[in-house]
């Protein structure tokens, strides 16, 4: 078909457009009646309205049901925003996650929540389980590890004295970006956190190899330096780019193209099977030889997949330890609950931190 010949069709798509919209808004509201209705029967119960295991077999059935030309994941992002503003609607719910504006843990809460509710940083890790903790907060984010660098031992540290369950997990791609008012080569100083640089390291040695290096509290920091800082750069993301109003130079800066960021949803309730679960837990062995072979002994046992193991000084007792374990299945399949309590008699202490959807 020749441009003309499709320029003569503009009207005919237009008029088809805004029928199929009318259409849109009206089964949208329809939908939204039913997720109020479901919302007060929730409240009058005592349940908490923002259901994990129910967003997970929502945004699969929508990718099930998708035949494009939109691919899965811009279908499930249109979702993401309809079950926000659902959520928005049912109560004022209010999200914190480790601060300021304009971080990857920002990022991240976003992604899970979407764009309608409310998002309110905290200063540190510790902050945010004493938000949620106290009921200030419905729920908390929280980084637990980056595929390059390795576990955050702050947030692993909060659980061995929080009663908070782990609700859900965000597994954030992570792209660093070199931001700038200045041409590269004008370039004098950069501002990054020690976390952001060791991910981008060989790139700044390679590219700003005599340029000062100063070390920020977050990369939102950085960018806020950056931004009135002249002839200087930061390592930042594209939300603090934003933020900031500070061009990009370069994107994709980070040194491992596969370089990624596990966060935490904390909660007050635990979250229900799916069917594709991880559940989090965390141990603590006699001080003697063999000690934890013999208890894991148990997911062996139960063919249970151990997929992390993470050591932390208990800080209670010299040279005594908690082990946090990640493992497939929900704490209430029959062959989890079964290694659990073989695990328990073989352990001083055992706490399941939480079970949630691994479809991330």
């Amino acid at each position: 078909m020749s441009y003309a010949e499709t320029a003569m069709h503009i009207p005919e798509h237009r008029k088809a457009i805004d029928r199929l919209d009318a259409q849109i808004v009206r089964l949208l509201n329809e939908r939204t009646r039913h997720v109020l209705a479901i919302g007060e029967f929730k409240r009058r119960a005592g349940q908490e309205i923002y259901a994990p295991h129910r967003e997970r077999a929502v945004l699969d059935r929508v990718s099930a049901l998708n035949k494009g030309p939109m691919t899965d994941q811009q279908m499930q992002a249109v979702y993401r925003e309809i079950m926000s503003a659902a959520l928005a609607l049912e109560k004022s719910m209010c999200i914190a996650y480790l601060g300021p504006e304009a971080t990857f843990t920002h990022q991240a809460a976003i992604r899970r929540f979407g764009a309608s509710l409310r998002y309110v940083p905290q200063k540190t890790i510790t902050d945010v389980f004493t938000e949620v903790s106290k009921g200030r907060a419905d729920y908390g984010v929280v980084p637990v590890e980056n595929s390059t660098e390795g576990v955050v031992t702050h947030t692993l540290d909060m659980f061995m004295d929080s009663d908070l369950k782990i609700v859900s997990q965000i597994v954030l791609p992570v792209q660093h970006c070199l931001l700038s008012r200045c041409p590269r080569s004008d370039i004098r100083k950069l501002f990054a956190h020690p976390q952001s640089l060791g991910q981008c390291r060989a790139w700044v040695q390679a590219n700003l190899p005599r340029v000062e290096v100063i070390e920020t509290s977050s990369n939102a920091r950085s960018a806020e330096l950056a931004a009135k800082t002249p002839r200087s750069a930061a390592i930042a993301g594209l939300l603090a780019a934003e933020k900031y109003h500070l061009p990009v130079l370069d994107h994709d800066i980070q040194d491992n193209a596969a370089n990624a960021t596990r966060f935490l949803v904390l909660g007050r309730q635990s979250t229900p099977p799916t069917g594709h679960d991880r559940t989090s837990l965390m141990i603590s062995v006699t001080h003697k030889a063999g000690a934890l072979h013999s208890a894991l002994a148990a997911f062996r046992r139960y063919r249970i997949n151990m997929t992390k193991i993470e050591s932390r000084p208990s800080k209670r007792k010299a040279w005594e330890y908690f082990f946090f374990i990640d493992i497939e299945g929900h704490a209430e399949d029959k062959r989890v609950a079964k290694a659990l309590a073989l695990l328990a008699d073989h352990t001083n202490f055992v706490k399941v931190l939480g079970s949630y959807p691994d479809n991330e």
